[in-house]
């Protein structure tokens, strides 16, 4: 992956307290990394550091716009994006050690001698995360301007029948001894 300083934070220079960063991010920025399953990506990520003395806290908001491909008729869906993750950015003697045997994923370490650190690798795993596993037309817009109408047609064709009789053969002996009681 190609080193890209603009992700970059200077954080030695920063004053105790709440620092803004905003980054626009576009399909460009996923170069580097390996093929994604979305395409037109309009984010912005606005990154709020809170510097303490000897630790950061982080908060990433995402918003934005990509096109997915609609799992129900693959076709090109719009799908806005929303979402916030926390890390805490602790600086450490061995910052090796201490990432290796920390279980909580929102607790990062970095040494104390360090600088900088670099947020590539977490703006590009939050963008993903606020991505939906299951990427379809929400419920109103079925059948809306995005699906394939010939694909939802051959779905329904595929449907199941449901049967004419919904008896269920358990309850049929049943019957007999519904007027016993009186």
């Amino acid at each position: 992956m190609s080193h890209r300083r603009e992700f970059e934070i200077a954080f030695v220079g920063l004053k105790p307290g709440i620092h803004d960063f905003n980054y626009i991010i576009d399909d460009k920025f996923f170069e580097a990394f390996q093929q994604q399953n979305f395409r037109n990506c309009k984010v912005e990520i606005k990154l709020k550091l809170d510097k303490k003395s000897s630790f950061m806290m982080l908060k990433f908001e995402v918003g934005g716009t990509v096109e997915v491909v609609c799992d129900r008729c693959n076709n090109t869906l719009p799908l806005d994006l929303w979402d916030e993750f926390n890390i805490t950015l602790k600086m450490v003697e061995e910052p090796e050690l201490m990432n290796d045997q920390e279980t909580d994923p929102d607790i990062f370490y970095i040494s104390q001698v360090e600088s900088h650190f670099d947020i590539t690798n977490w703006v590009f795993e939050f963008i993903n995360l606020s991505i939906p596993i299951l990427k379809v037309c929400t419920y109103e817009n079925m059948e809306g301007p995005f699906c394939n109408k010939k694909v939802l047609k051959l779905l329904k064709k595929m449907e199941p029948e449901e049967p004419k009789n919904k008896e269920n053969p358990i309850w049929k002996g049943l019957d007999k001894f519904k007027n016993l009681g009186n």
